[in-house]
C-alpha cells in the first residue's frame, strides 16, 4: 500500500480546485458565446479573473443576456 505525503494530497487538493475553477470558467465562456456571440479577448479575461462567487453569480445572470452590451453592463456592475 502506498502512502500519499501531505505535500502530495494539498497537490492533488490544490489541482482538484484549479480543474474547476477551469472548468467553470470555460463552461461560462461557451454559454456566452451561445448566448451572445463571440467574446473579444478583454472580456474573456475579465471573466477568467472572477471570484468564485462572481462566476457562479454570472452562470445566473447570463441566461438574462441578449447582447454582449447585457455582459459589458454586469460586469460594470461588478467592478463597483
Amino acid at each position: 500500500m502506498e502512502l500519499m505525503t501531505s505535500w502530495e494530497r494539498r497537490g492533488r487538493k490544490e489541482g482538484r480546485k484549479e480543474g474547476r475553477r477551469e472548468g467553470e470558467v470555460t463552461t461560462n465562456k461557451r454559454l456566452l458565446k451561445r448566448r451572445v456571440g463571440p467574446l473579444d479577448a478583454t472580456l474573456a479575461k475579465e471573466i477568467e479573473r472572477l471570484s468564485a462567487s462572481r462566476r457562479e453569480a454570472l452562470t445566473e445572470a447570463l441566461l438574462d443576456f441578449g447582447t454582449v452590451e447585457d455582459l459589458r453592463r454586469w460586469l460594470t456592475q461588478e467592478r463597483g
